[in-house]
């Protein structure tokens, strides 16, 4: 089934959605024209399309122990399905890992880990990534200074 067309209206309710997402049904219908009912009719188709996956709280890294931002290569071993396999599914217990990506290029895999500090970096490091079923080297990079980090999608008009 062809997924739906995205209309103006759907459009204008997914940028407002992604930057104010508790915004109330009624404030969110007057700023694209829609009375409550329509409006929160079609939050809820986007919902069941699967176009809005989810609602989350942003939260400060810091306030949570995890300011330090690290990203790792990760080169595994060997390549098969069955090999990727495993390393993805090690990969989705960890829980300081926010991204993890099979990429194309020099190396592997992509992760994106937030941590408290490096001594944090080093544990997650020695005695976790690497310890990754089938993992043959790797290569971390330790931000400095976060320029921009959003979630925010563009939504052509």
């Amino acid at each position: 089934m062809k997924p739906r067309e995205l209309d103006r209206i759907d459009r204008r309710i997914l940028r407002i959605l992604q930057q104010e997402g508790r915004i109330p049904f009624t404030e969110l219908g007057e700023r694209v024209g829609l009375s409550n009912t329509p409006c929160t009719e079609r939050v809820r188709r986007l919902e069941r399309d699967g176009v809005i996956t989810g609602y989350h709280a942003r939260l400060a890294p810091a306030s949570v122990k995890a300011g330090l931002l690290v990203f790792v290569e990760i080169s595994l071993a060997y390549k098969s399905g069955d090999i990727f396999e495993e390393f993805r599914r090690a990969a989705l217990k960890l829980p300081n890992v926010l991204e993890c990506h099979l990429v194309s290029g020099h190396f592997d895999y992509l992760i994106k880990a937030r941590i408290s500090e490096m001594a944090s970096y080093r544990k997650l490091l020695g005695s976790t990534l690497l310890t990754l079923p089938h993992v043959r080297d790797s290569r971390s990079y330790i931000v400095m200074e976060e320029v921009k980090e959003t979630l925010e999608l563009p939504v052509a008009d």
